[in-house]
């Protein structure tokens, strides 16, 4: 399904009285792709609602091959091929809601590991498992299928497939049942009747097999990319099971990720991962985003769903997959880093940061120039030169740029998007032997640049270049290949790609809630060469490979979460969310506040909570965030009682909205962070939070610790918790208040209860 396909919600007098008539289609003639939206299932056998087999009759009576799915485990409803007029006529039943445009949604290690558990401040009894161990947790992961053939899904040691598991293995001509083992244990496809690679849950792209492998991959040994990042990989849960759910191909049809949403639910997973969301301007409510919709549905049957934040960053308001039942998941960098130096003809050598597999002299055997020097001759306006600078293409003579190295600014540079990979693309295209790019824009995640002697040097690092360059009539250089650095400081920042809050649905809730190693991950990858894929000359593929994304952080808060779930079964799925968001840390390993890369103090907009820790398998106290708090939450935007009883399987019959709803009221649901818009203009505020003690010790007291902003007082009813073996959860009371008439912009604090042994810490957020 393309961009021409538009998505139909259909609910049973659900969201019909919020937006008080359906929305017309603008769609071209002929045959599309909608959704059919019904809702709750009555029951979790497959069975059909009365009005589902109505519709869905209605349909397959003009049109028996119009059926493309059928959601009947997880949710109500279908999709199905019809002609504008015939969704037309839809929309004009009483139970559909709205039409609107099927989403295509985008995809969005060695050391990582180590790194995470390197910044626990405390000493915690359980770890990641170094060893083949296995465990009836499943994550689900909804990507791009999986190369079954990687070191890291080999099932050696793993007992047998848990009893309780529904899924299945489909086969196709490339992947047969024996592709499926005791790690992979279901694998599902989703065609779409246009593309091969849509029949079959081989993975033909990579990023499904990298992020898999992030997950819940093997322990394995002596893993690298061509000699980069060498050491032992392993994914977060090594001892959880796989069930792959194939959603992408070409983009990630919405209806196609429901469809896998309703097969996981009744599969039997424990936790779905999907590194993939809408682009930036694709901005749905809940009513329309696919994500949310199946997201909100797993939840109810008790599973975790962990997305990524998205790689809009560094702007504000590009977070995604920001409903509140989803954990939302940015992305940082960890203590590892990729050198490819400059050696100038003087023997000074000069720090770069890049990927690249350099095939020049490691002596400064090359003319090095600079872009201005490389004008062209009719250059002569201030304008002419800064382009030189800056390497533009039209402002550039071929015949100064062939077999050098140029030196590029990108400090001035206007164009925030003419980055190093475009600068490589025309510099190589004029036979310039390589890329010095001075530059502090592109953050520190280094690109891989491939045989192409690129790097970057930061603008610290500049003067000495120049100075060189001005003590010789001819100058030289030579761009060595990248090394691997370990123990680089500070880390972890959060990436510059790595999407922002606040959140575009509400600013009472903090999105995003937590941030993970996202920049330059170790991770399996598929056996062919996909448009990721670079093999060094004279180089055999390599089973691993090097990429950075919100993509690559979202797995690794999966594996986590998998673990604690392997040692908690019983948690529910918010109950694993708090302990991953309280057991956070801000504090980098310089011992200082953690900062972006590009320089300032992070805040909850650009972490959440903070970087995850392994601190989250004994967190000491949880909040759960129930049901009912998301079905108030609805309650709170707008959405009245008759259609949240449609949409939730588990609402009380005697439940019904406020009838002074108010989107104010968001920030009392009980949620692990608290956010609170238009903060000064209220003067005062209170918020109610309720925490379990999950700890060893059932008779126990943990004391509080507020850092508040300047600008805010705040204060905690009771400022102690006691906790007995009768009294496991207990609530407490924040009372803001700002002592300045505005605010000209958002401040942010935390709340921290410690026992001694643990410390349960939320952030909150004060806005304008």
């Amino acid at each position: 399904m393309k961009v021409n396909q538009f998505l139909l919600i259909l609910s049973f007098e659900f969201l019909f009285l919020l937006f008080g008539e359906s929305r017309s289609l603008s769609a071209d003639d002929g045959n599309q792709v909608y959704i059919v939206y019904m809702g709750a299932t009555d029951s979790t056998n497959g069975s059909l609602r009365n009005d589902h087999a109505y519709v869905l009759n209605t349909v397959l009576t003009r049109n028996k091959k119009a059926l493309v799915h059928n959601y009947k485990y997880g949710f109500s409803g279908f999709a199905a091929r019809l002609s504008k007029e015939e969704a037309n006529t839809i929309a004009q039943h009483p139970g559909v809601v709205s039409v609107f445009p099927n989403p295509i949604l985008k995809l969005h290690t060695t050391r990582s590991w180590d790194f995470l558990k390197s910044q626990n401040h405390i000493k915690t009894d359980s770890t990641f498992s170094n060893s083949s161990s296995s465990s009836n947790v499943v994550i689900g992961m909804l990507d791009t299928g999986i190369w079954p053939e990687a070191e890291s899904f080999k099932d050696n040691g793993m007992g047998p497939i848990p009893p309780g598991w529904k899924g299945t293995c489909m086969t196709s001509p490339d992947f047969n049942t024996s592709n499926c083992n005791r790690k992979i244990i279901g694998a599902r496809y989703y065609a779409d009747g246009k593309n091969d690679g849509s029949k079959t849950v081989r993975d033909n792209d990579g990023h499904g097999t990298h992020t898999a492998s992030t997950a819940a991959g093997n322990v394995v040994s002596g893993a690298s990319y061509y000699g980069l990042a060498t050491g032992t990989a392993k994914g977060g849960s090594p001892e959880s099971r796989l069930a792959i759910y194939k959603v992408c191909t070409d983009g990630c049809s919405g209806a196609t990720i429901l469809a896998a949403f309703d097969d996981a639910i009744s599969d039997g997973v424990d936790i779905l991962s999907l590194s993939l969301g809408g682009p930036q301007d694709l901005k749905p409510d809940l009513t329309t985003n696919v994500v949310a919709i199946g997201a909100f549905h797993a939840v109810e049957h008790g599973i975790l769903v962990v997305c990524a934040a998205g790689n809009n960053g560094p702007w504000p308001h590009s977070v995604t997959n920001d409903a509140p039942w989803i954990l939302t998941v940015g992305a940082t960098t960890i203590d590892r880093n990729f050198q490819s130096n400059i050696v100038l003809g003087n023997n000074k050598v000069v720090e770069g940061v890049a990927i690249n597999f350099s095939p020049l002299s490691k002596s400064a055997d090359y003319p090095l120039i600079t872009g201005e020097s490389a004008k062209l001759p009719t250059a002569d306006s201030e304008d002419d030169l800064e382009d030189a600078r800056h390497c533009h293409l039209d402002a550039l003579d071929r015949e100064k740029i062939n077999g050098s190295i140029v030196i590029c600014d990108g400090m001035n540079d206007t164009n925030f998007y003419y980055s190093t990979s475009l600068k490589v693309r025309v510099l190589q295209g004029m036979g310039a032997l390589g890329l010095v790019h001075i530059t502090d824009k592109e953050g520190a995640v280094p690109d891989n640049y491939g045989d192409f002697p690129a790097t970057i040097v930061r603008p610290k690092d500049h003067a000495t270049i120049l100075q060189y360059l001005n003590s010789t009539s001819n100058p030289k250089a030579t761009i060595l290949p990248t090394t691997t650095v370990l123990d680089y400081k500070p880390a972890p920042m959060v990436a510059i790609f790595s999407s922002r809050g606040p959140s575009s649905l509400t600013k009472n809730i903090i999105k995003p809630d937590i941030a993970a190693p996202g920049g330059d991950i170790l991770a399996a990858w598929t056996g062919t060469e996909t448009d990721e894929t670079y093999v060094p000359n004279g180089k055999l593929l390599s089973p691993y490979n090097i990429i950075s994304g919100t993509s690559m952080s979202c797995p690794h808060v999966s594996g986590l979460a998998g673990s604690i779930k392997s040692k908690n079964p019983t948690w529910s799925p918010s109950a694993i969310k708090s302990a991953i968001m309280t057991s956070a840390t801000q504090i980098n390993n310089l011992k200082a506040p953690i900062t972006t890369d590009l320089g300032p103090v992070a805040t909850p907009y650009d972490y959440g909570a903070g970087e995850i820790t392994t601190e989250s398998f004994q967190p000491g106290l949880v909040y759960e965030t129930t049901t009912m708090d998301y079905l108030n939450y609805m309650c709170y935007l707008g959405l009245n009682t008759t259609k949240i009883k449609v949409i939730s399987k588990t609402v009380p019959k005697n439940f019904s909205c406020p009838k002074d709803s108010t989107p104010d009221y968001i920030s009392n649901i009980n949620y692990p962070s608290i956010a609170i818009p238009k903060f000064s203009s209220q003067g005062t505020v209170n918020v109610n939070r309720t925490v379990t003690n999950v700890g060893e010790v059932d008779e126990t007291v943990y004391s509080a610790t507020v850092v508040a902003p300047f600008g805010a007082t705040v204060q905690l009813i009771p400022e102690k918790l006691q906790f007995t073996k009768s009294s496991k959860t207990l609530s407490y009371q924040v009372v803001f208040t700002s002592t300045f008439t505005s605010l000209k912009e958002d401040i942010f604090g935390s709340i921290t209860w410690s026992n001694g042994k643990h410390s349960v810490r939320i952030p909150f957020a004060l806005t304008v």
